[in-house]
């Protein structure tokens, strides 16, 4: 397995062991529906939150600098398409995990609520 793959699969285990400490269900990993991929979803009340984490083994690099316009599109695209197909009417809630280092060493930030999907303005 790559390098990058490992760093990713280990700081998605701290964004899952992060959420379960905070009271969070843990409801599926790497969920996938043809190209569209959901980190985590997690649950907790009536709130689904779909989580994406990113990993860098610099401590000086910003994993969130990742996430633009076009990745949050597609995580609001992934999360209706998750809505969707496992038919559940919550309210959803969109984090973010920034991780930086190595098991050694590391630093996370877990931003909850990190953003709102954009209401479609129809003409």
């Amino acid at each position: 397995m790559a390098r990058h793959t490992d760093l990713g699969k280990w700081g998605e285990q701290l964004a899952v062991d992060k959420l379960t400490a905070e009271g969070y269900s843990i409801v599926e990993r790497n969920w996938r529906l043809g190209h569209i991929e959901i980190d985590i979803v997690a649950q907790k009340n009536e709130v689904l939150v779909i989580a994406e984490v990113k990993t860098r083994s610099e401590l000086d690099v910003d994993p969130l600098e990742a996430i633009d316009k076009a990745k949050m599109a597609r995580m609001i695209r992934a999360a209706n398409a998750y809505i969707k197909h496992s038919n559940l009417n919550y309210q959803i809630q969109f984090d973010l995990f920034a991780i930086n280092g190595t098991p050694e060493n590391y630093r996370i930030e877990h931003i909850p609520d990190a953003f709102y999907p954009p209401l479609k303005v129809y003409r």
